[in-house]
């Protein structure tokens, strides 16, 4: 009855991390299998791995097998691999202990909350992060950093040169930088799809 009620709580904290907090700031309906198959599938084995039943050769078997398994993806981002994460957290948290406990709950909501504050959309909301390529081979930083914010309409933080072609004229960056006031937008040009950034 107890892990009933871990289990309960395991699908209550996925559930508002996925559908609560994820998928109405990012919309990426792809993950929301991989997040749910990754807690579930977690919990499953961390309560199976907790009886007292089973031997530490067949637990550590039923790890590696899951240790194969990889993320893969061609754009998968950092915050992502976040929520990842702690959808693996929370259900270790709720498979592991044979008892509910303050703490385990405790800590199943506060990894909920930790994604809630660390991914909102008003933390740094004129902070930007864009991978560009430039149709001008730039060897100069100041000159290029000049352009990058006439371009990007902000003040440039930091960036880093990833290829100069002088043959071709082309400069590959990553720059981070902060719009210049609360409504500056992307310019329509950086919204191409292409992942190779953009040649305005």
């Amino acid at each position: 009855m107890k892990q009933l009620v871990l289990v309960g709580a395991d699908l209550l904290a996925i559930a508002v991390l996925t559908f609560a907090v994820y998928f109405p700031r990012h919309h990426r309906r792809d993950l929301i299998a991989a997040f749910l198959g990754v807690n579930v599938g977690v919990l499953a084995v961390a309560m199976t791995l907790s009886s007292a039943s089973v031997g530490i050769g067949l637990g550590m078997g039923l790890f590696g097998v899951l240790s194969i398994i990889r993320l893969r993806s061609y754009e998968i981002a950092q915050h992502e691999i976040a929520y990842y994460f702690s959808a693996l957290a929370i259900g270790l948290l709720a498979g592991l202990p044979h008892t509910v406990t303050l703490l385990n709950t405790g800590l199943m909501a506060l990894i909920v909350i930790t994604l809630y504050v660390g991914d909102h959309p008003r933390l740094f909301p004129r902070h930007r992060q864009q991978s560009l390529r430039l149709d001008s081979a730039y060897t100069d930083e100041d000159a290029l950093r000049s352009h990058l914010e006439v371009l990007l309409g902000g003040r440039v933080v930091n960036l880093s040169v990833q290829d100069i072609d002088l043959v071709n004229d082309m400069t590959r960056v990553e720059v981070r930088y902060v719009v210049s006031g609360t409504g500056a937008r992307v310019p329509e040009e950086l919204k191409s799809p292409s992942p190779q950034g953009v040649r305005p």
